[in-house]
């Protein structure tokens, strides 16, 4: 069964996995998983070689993102899931946008690369870029264009950063053209178009006081780039990225869930204002 839109159900296409994240959610309520030690317990019961497997099949690139550090990604991006299916703001989006919230969250940090002490500002772009590629081979629906200017979109976002001697970070300078473009691929707020958008901007607004913004958007820029249909969808991801550090830190938990909310309403202000002008 596919979503209203024509785009692939996550919960048809990984059924034992969301069945796995339900379960999650249902331990958690129930006062059986109260740390990340025993959240990461039944992460790795429950990623079998065969599990693997089949998550590669629909995000290739899985396995690698599993490897690093541990698997400490993988583990973060099993909290962003848990904590998104149990937020409010999950639960008052549209069956519609809860799907695509869920394969917003599944390719989030697909391509992020965990060192130790280090962090990777241009996941983000990278993670995309993979999502772009493989969002069509899973049915979601494309352009006429979009198979003549795919690889040359992909290329061009990968190079679209600054170099620093702390490390790269996005260049938003590059974002009208890279944003257009994914219209161009996908059409103007079409599901893959919002995905894509979003993952690319996960990470691009300064929600947190505690942790660095590689590459925060500016007031004019959010008037271009965050519109009514992204806001709700990239709300959601953004909150359930702290929940992926902070969901069993319950004051850390608080405090950021206060801050981001707060963000978010001066980007609804800014895009209320940039309506009526």
């Amino acid at each position: 069964m596919n979503a209203s839109r024509g785009f692939p159900s996550f919960d048809v296409l990984l059924p034992e996995f969301n069945q796995f994240i339900l379960k999650l959610v249902e331990d958690y309520h129930a006062g059986k998983i109260n740390s990340w030690e025993e959240l990461e317990e039944k992460v790795n019961v429950f990623f079998t070689p065969e599990q693997m497997d089949q998550m590669e099949t629909v995000a290739p690139g899985w396995r690698k993102m599993a490897s690093y550090s541990g698997g400490i990604t993988l583990v973060h991006v099993m909290c962003v899931f848990l904590g998104v299916y149990m937020m409010p703001e999950y639960r008052a989006l549209t069956p519609e946008q809860q799907q695509m919230a869920k394969w917003i969250v599944l390719f989030h940090d697909l391509d992020k690369i965990h060192i130790q002490g280090k962090k990777d500002s241009m996941h983000a772009f990278r993670s995309g870029v993979l999502a772009a590629n493989i969002l069509p081979q899973l049915g979601f629906l494309v352009t006429e264009k979009y198979h003549e200017l795919i690889r040359s979109w992909s290329e061009h976002t990968l190079r679209a950063f600054l170099d620093r001697t702390s490390g790269s970070k996005p260049d938003n300078q590059k974002l009208p053209e890279i944003l257009t473009s994914i219209e161009q691929l996908f059409g103007k707020n079409a599901p893959a178009t919002l995905i894509t958008k979003i993952i690319l901007l996960h990470i691009s607004l300064k929600v947190d006081p505690f942790y660095p913004t590689p590459a925060p958007l500016t007031e004019e820029e959010i008037k271009h780039f965050i519109t009514r249909d992204l806001l709700p969808l990239l709300k959601v991801m953004m909150m359930g990225d702290n929940e992926g550090w902070s969901l069993f830190e319950p004051e850390d938990r608080k405090r950021q869930y206060k801050d981001t909310v707060a963000a978010f309403q001066e980007v609804e202000k800014i895009i209320a204002n940039n309506q009526d002008t």
